[in-house]
C-alpha cells in the first residue's frame, strides 16, 4: 500500500540526506573513516538524485519517480548492509541498518506518481 505522497517523500530525501552527511559526527562515529564516508557519499548522492526527480521538490526533473524509488532501495540496501560490506560493523552498525532499512520503507509506501502528473502534468 502506498501512502505516503512523493511531497513529503521529498522533503524527507532531503532530510535524511542531511543527516547522513551529519551522522558521524552527530551521532559519535567520524573516527571509523569507512563508515563516515558511507554515510556521506549516500548522503550527497540522495540530495542530489532527488534534486534530478520529477516530482514537487525537485529542481531540474528529469529521473521519474519510479526510478527515483528503485535508487533509493538500492540505496537502502547499500547503507543497511555495509557495516558488513566494508567491515567496520564490530565498530559502527546500526546507524546504517536503520537508516537504510527506513530508507527501503519510505520507497516501498511512497505514491509512484507526483500529484502535478496525476492532474494532467501541470506543476
Amino acid at each position: 500500500m502506498r501512502f505516503v505522497p512523493t511531497r513529503i517523500h521529498g522533503i524527507l530525501d532531503y532530510v535524511i540526506g542531511i543527516i547522513l552527511i551529519i551522522s558521524p559526527w552527530l551521532l559519535g562515529f567520524s573516527r571509523v573513516a569507512a563508515a563516515q564516508w558511507v554515510a556521506i557519499v549516500l548522503g550527497i548522492i540522495l540530495i542530489l538524485y532527488s534534486l534530478f526527480t520529477d516530482y514537487e521538490v525537485g529542481l531540474v526533473r528529469t529521473i521519474p519517480m519510479p526510478t527515483h524509488l528503485v535508487l533509493d532501495i538500492i540505496g537502502g540496501i547499500i547503507l543497511a548492509i555495509s557495516p558488513w560490506l566494508f567491515a567496520f560493523a564490530a565498530l559502527v552498525w546500526v546507524p546504517h541498518l536503520v537508516i537504510g532499512l527506513i530508507e527501503i520503507v519510505l520507497s516501498l509506501v511512497t505514491e509512484r506518481v507526483p500529484a502535478h502528473a496525476a492532474v494532467g502534468g501541470l506543476t
